[in-house]
């Protein structure tokens, strides 16, 4: 991973390029937490040669896995960062496009990068606490909280 900021200031803006073979949410999930990040966007474009991605079953509490066997292109990837209990969090989601023009979607749990991904990290000065909600078995931006 190689990472640059372009943009100074309480609003900093970072692009973030990974390498092949890494896995993205591992990598932006180190990013965030060596840069401290507690309130910020992501957007990211790029290809992986396998993914995961999940779709909420509210009945288990639990991400039902969609594997994504194949060379895909990330079409859309979008989310935020907070700050969870063990730390800066991202929630991620996704669309990749399959070879046949097919897409997969949902929150990503995990792609292998290949050959790059591009991501943009819009920061701002603000922080905002994520908490464990036992009654839905997900960890939500709390607006109440504090980090």
């Amino acid at each position: 991973m190689k990472w640059q900021q372009v943009q100074d200031g309480p609003s900093a803006v970072y692009v973030v390029v990974l390498d092949p073979g890494e896995d993205a949410v591992t990598e932006i999930t180190a990013f965030a937490r060596d840069r401290s990040l507690g309130a910020s966007q992501v957007t990211a474009v790029g290809a992986f040669s396998e993914a995961v991605v999940g779709w909420f079953d509210r009945e288990a509490e639990d991400y039902r896995r969609i594997p994504v066997g194949e060379q895909c292109e990330v079409l859309s990837l979008i989310g935020d960062i907070a700050v969870a209990d063990d730390g800066p969090a991202p929630h991620l989601h996704a669309v990749v496009g399959l070879s046949d023009g097919s897409t997969r979607g949902g929150h990503l749990l995990s792609g292998r990068v290949w050959p790059t991904l591009e991501v943009v990290v819009r920061d701002s000065p603000a922080e905002l606490a994520k908490t464990h909600r036992p009654d839905i078995g997900l960890a939500l931006i709390d607006l109440e909280a504090r980090p």
